[in-house]
């Protein structure tokens, strides 16, 4: 991939992230990156295809590291759900970005299918891993919870993803915060 690609996904996920995707457009990309939208238009042809590549080179990112932390085998359950929280905290503490696909979830009825399927996809992968680490930290003896691991993992995720939102709409980084230590009392 070209630098003038990467840089288009680079401002295109940026945007979405702290604006929405029905508000990018590819000459808000152009003017960021220092090109003329024809050159965006080379490169991706349609909004479409761009974002289906920003969700593709996220989801991916994601599942590399978390595939890193899963397998490792000197990482606790614990320290792969604090690895886990560390991306939420990043994005509360930025005064408008959440994580891409959250963002992308509260405009699904606006993006074409290919989109949807991605983010569906990223939600799922994420419920995944989540078990799975809660399945093997309860065999280890490390985490205690009484729900099934399927459940609590899309407990954890959807709690996650919808305090960045309440995060941004209140800029109240405590509610983050507050949110990871419950849930780390609660598997305790």
């Amino acid at each position: 991939m070209s630098d003038t690609a990467t840089k288009i996904l680079d401002v295109g996920q940026e945007l979405i992230q702290t604006s929405g995707y029905t508000s990018m457009s590819f000459q808000d990309i152009a003017l960021q990156v220092g090109i003329k939208k024809p050159s965006v238009i080379h490169h991706f042809p349609s909004k479409s295809d761009l974002g289906v590549a920003i969700i593709r080179r996220y989801r991916d990112s994601f599942a590399s590291q978390l595939d890193a932390i899963k397998s490792d085998q000197h990482k606790t359950a614990w320290e792969a759900l604090e690895f886990y929280f560390s991306p939420y905290l990043h994005f509360a503490q930025t005064p408008d970005k959440v994580c891409l696909c959250g963002a992308l979830a509260g405009e699904i009825p606006a993006l074409p299918e290919e989109m949807r399927i991605e983010v569906k996809r990223f939600m799922e992968d994420h419920q995944s891993w989540l078990e799975d680490i809660l399945q093997s930290g309860r065999r280890s003896g490390e985490l205690s919870f009484n729900e099934t691991p399927a459940r609590l993992s899309r407990m954890l995720f959807n709690t996650l993803q919808g305090t960045l939102l309440v995060k941004r709409s209140t800029d109240d980084l405590s509610q983050l915060q507050d949110v990871i230590k419950a849930i780390k009392r609660m598997l305790k």
